[in-house]
């Protein structure tokens, strides 16, 4: 089993329930093929660098999983076949981009609590 992660941008034009069933369906492709998915982030919706499909926004999600690497492509043809997704990139983590990928998951969580820290002070 490799370690992957993969992020991809949907259409803004999605509703959010739309948005959350696009990524539970390839969260649950991920686990039919024998993967698990160890990480996910939504993003939100973000300005893009360049126009793709006449749109300037979209919503982007990060997955980062461990799967059999045959299993690759065919996960990578599911995003072709939906049309929600606007673009994908997945990339195999060696040793130093996961340790790399860890520290970003410890800063997240500490923005996050930073964040719950300061909102509870402001409604005291």
């Amino acid at each position: 089993m490799n370690h992957y992660e993969t992020v991809f941008i949907l259409n803004p034009v999605l509703s959010d329930t739309q948005v959350k069933e696009t990524v539970k369906k390839f969260e649950d492709y991920l686990t039919s093929k024998g993967g698990k998915v160890t990480y996910k982030e939504d993003w939100g919706l973000k300005k893009l660098a360049y126009t793709i499909q006449k749109k300037k926004t979209g919503f982007y999600h990060l997955f980062e999983f461990n799967i059999a690497g045959e299993e690759i492509s065919a996960f990578e043809l599911e995003f072709r076949r939906d049309d929600s997704v606007m673009r994908y990139l997945t990339v195999k983590l060696d040793k130093h981009a996961a340790a790399w990928a860890e520290k970003r998951k410890v800063r997240v969580k500490e923005k996050a609590a930073a964040k719950a820290a300061k909102s509870t002070s402001k409604n005291k």
